[in-house]
């Protein structure tokens, strides 16, 4: 590979067209589009403040970057990659996408961040701040989230999330195959209008969880005191749930047994009674 090393950048498209480009310790400091219609890069100890620097470029790994907050929507349309050990505080990156593969990386603005990715694989991120992460994604596969963005994972199809603490309002909304394993997850209205919903081992809190659901399996799952009016309207339900759950309102069809139920409310909007409820002996 060529080697560009210890360069500043600036201007319009500086790096245009690239190909197997190894850029280390770079710096591109102002202007758009820098890094544009490339192949093959690699690019370590670098930093990026000018704004869309990484766009349509195919086969690329990121390593020990930083990109500034005036980098917003930094990397778009770019297939194949892998970010290890970066640091990101701009917001809208990854959008478009098809096999994307982050390690340890931090966003501080993770706003509309990971739009449109097909095949894509964290481990250990962090998000912070902003809204609608996850827009759209197909094939997510998790291990090592915490997140305290708003509206994470909606309209999302074959998710797998291991280890994540999400703290959030309205998670996993509209999405299609999702199986959570010994995560937290904090935030009203959990997995609303959603089908084929799996959570093994995780701890829910926050108001009306599970409701307008379609397929939902809990395995020794826990929840929190102020899970109220959870299952309402959901049908093909099969809950094992340890410890007590508050209040269960409306639940359509299935199985809910826990060790302690607080109430189960069935007023005149109830769509159904054929859901089996019943506590340990």
């Amino acid at each position: 590979m060529e080697l560009i090393k210890d360069k500043c950048f600036g201007g319009e498209r500086p790096l245009f067209g690239l190909h197997d480009v190894r850029m280390e310790n770079i710096e591109v400091k102002d202007g758009e589009s820098a890094i544009k219609c490339c192949r093959n890069l690699e690019c370590d100890d670098s930093r990026f403040y000018g704004k869309y620097p990484w766009w349509h470029v195919d086969g690329s790994l990121i390593t020990r970057c930083y990109f500034a907050p005036e980098s917003r929507s930094a990397i778009w349309y770019s297939n194949d990659m892998t970010m290890r050990d970066c640091v990101i505080d701009a917001p809208k990156f990854f959008r478009e996408m098809r096999n994307l593969t982050l390690e340890n990386v931090r966003f501080t603005d993770a706003d509309e961040t990971f739009w449109r990715v097909d095949g894509l694989r964290l481990r250990q991120v962090e998000l912070k701040g902003g809204t609608y992460p996850f827009m759209f994604c197909t094939n997510v596969y998790v291990d090592g989230l915490v997140s305290d963005s708003k509206y994470v994972f909606q309209y999302c199809k074959h998710v797998e999330v291991h280890n994540a603490r999400i703290t959030t309002k309205d998670s996993f909304w509209e999405c299609d195959d999702v199986t959570v394993y010994d995560s937290v997850l904090d935030g009203e209205y959990l997995a609303w209008h959603s089908r084929n919903v799996r959570l093994v081992r995780c701890h829910i809190s926050g108001e009306q969880p599970l409701c307008y659901l379609d397929g939902i399996t809990l395995e020794d799952c826990t929840f929190d005191a102020a899970c109220d009016r959870a299952f309402e309207d959901s049908v093909r339900i099969d809950a094992t749930i340890r410890g007590e759950i508050t209040e269960i309102k409306n639940p359509v069809s299935g199985h809910i047994v826990a060790d302690s139920i607080g109430r189960v409310t069935y007023d005149e909007f109830a769509k159904g009674h054929d859901c089996v409820i019943e506590t340990r002996n």
